[in-house]
């Protein structure tokens, strides 16, 4: 006999470690929403209105307002309608919302010379049709070189001293989000995220190993970051963050840090990241060590609403249909019917085909209607690819 375990043997405990740990997320999901609708119910037998039957994912914008501002990118090539599309679903759906939604719009100078990233014409009047302020962002460390970059330069934008919520562009409202429980002084992000990074590679670091040397190299204690209850060397021990979404109690604060930790990441990577990839994570390695710079770390289960009721995170068409809420689905459909949004949707195949020819419901909906709520996105690219349906 072999002291060796059957490689087969190992992936099966691993995938049944990995289910069972996403069994418990949803049950511990199942009980906060239901304590959630334990507390609300006294409101409305007092009289608070409840809320309406037509959408009952909205929060009535009776409750508190924080007041913040909602930051986006609008650049060319689709971004600029993505924006468009999230700033009609703020209109549609947040109308008690008391900041602004600022829109950085890259400049064709500095980091992104040789290149027009301006956003179009229609896509320009659509954002100021619903009120959104475009600022000019002319970026100077990534530009196209690393145009997630964009994100991490737009913070010097925003007013100083003033609370601050980052959406990617492919994001959609879908209730009153200023009456989520933000505490802008602890930032935080999403939580929507897979194992993407690191990569260690075998006998030479590990998790604990990668991580730690950033952590050592900016000044931070790794230790207060760590989530205790998952196994060591398992990735989400660690604190790691989908971009997606962030926030903070000062952008240009902010973004600094954001930007000198990254732009010196990239410059000199170090040894223990010498095996790894950098682009495309480089925003979401550093994020974290910012967000716990500031004093900030895991959201709690106050933010469920975000990549859950008041957003989605729906990244594009094809993935929308394929694991997005109902909810999100119609608001996209319900948004993209609008007059100033119809003309945006000109000549982009996956609207054309997943939206207008039905192949997003009639097609790619029943494809997945079966398939695990957190099941890897890679797996879920191969089938749409395989089906000819993965459109940008």
């Amino acid at each position: 006999m072999t002291d060796n375990p059957d490689p087969n043997s190992r992936q099966a405990e691993r995938e049944a470690r990995k289910a069972r740990r996403i069994a418990e997320r949803e049950a511990r999901r199942a009980e906060r929403q239901a304590e959630r609708a334990g507390r609300a119910k006294p409101a409305r037998e007092n009289g608070s209105p409840a809320r309406a039957t037509e959408s009952p994912l909205r929060i009535e914008p009776a409750q508190a307002q924080a007041d913040f501002d909602i930051l986006v990118v609008g650049q060319g090539g689709g971004i600029d309608r993505q924006a468009a599309i999230l700033a009609a679903s703020l209109r549609r759906n947040a109308p008690g919302f008391r900041g602004r939604l600022i829109v950085a719009e890259p400049q064709p100078e500095g980091a992104w010379s040789g290149i027009d990233p301006r956003m179009s014409r229609q896509a320009r009047a659509a954002l100021e049709g619903v009120g959104a302020e475009i600022r000019p962002l002319v970026a100077r460390d990534f530009g196209r070189s690393y145009p997630y970059g964009n994100k991490i330069e737009a913070l010097a934008l925003l007013d100083t001293g003033r609370s601050f919520l980052f959406l990617d562009s492919d994001t959609l409202i879908l209730g009153e989000i200023g009456t989520l429980p933000f505490d802008f002084a602890h930032p935080s992000a999403s939580m929507r995220r897979e194992g993407s990074w690191p990569q260690p590679p075998a006998y030479r670091q590990t998790y604990a190993s990668i991580w730690r040397s950033l952590y050592d190299r900016f000044g931070l204690d790794m230790d207060g970051s760590l989530d205790l209850s998952q196994p060591e060397e398992h990735w989400e021990r660690f604190l790691y963050f989908n971009a997606g979404w962030f926030f903070g109690a000062d952008g240009p604060a902010f973004g600094r840090r954001f930007r000198d930790w990254a732009v010196a990441l990239r410059d000199d990577p170090g040894e223990a990241l010498a095996c790894q990839s950098l682009d495309p994570w480089l925003d979401q390695v550093v994020l974290p060590l910012v967000i716990h710079s500031f004093g900030g770390g895991r959201p709690g289960p106050g933010l469920a609403g975000l990549d859950g009721d008041i957003t989605w995170h729906y990244r594009n068409l094809p993935l929308l249909y394929a694991r997005g809420p109902q909810r999100a689905i119609d608001e996209f459909e319900a948004v993209a019917a609008l007059p100033e949004i119809v003309p945006l949707l000109s000549e982009w195949e996956a609207a054309e085909r997943l939206l207008r020819a039905g192949e997003g419901r009639r097609t790619i909906r029943p494809m997945f209607a079966d398939y695990p709520v957190h099941a890897p996105e890679r797996g879920i690219r191969k089938r749409l690819k395989q089906a000819e349906l993965w459109l940008d």
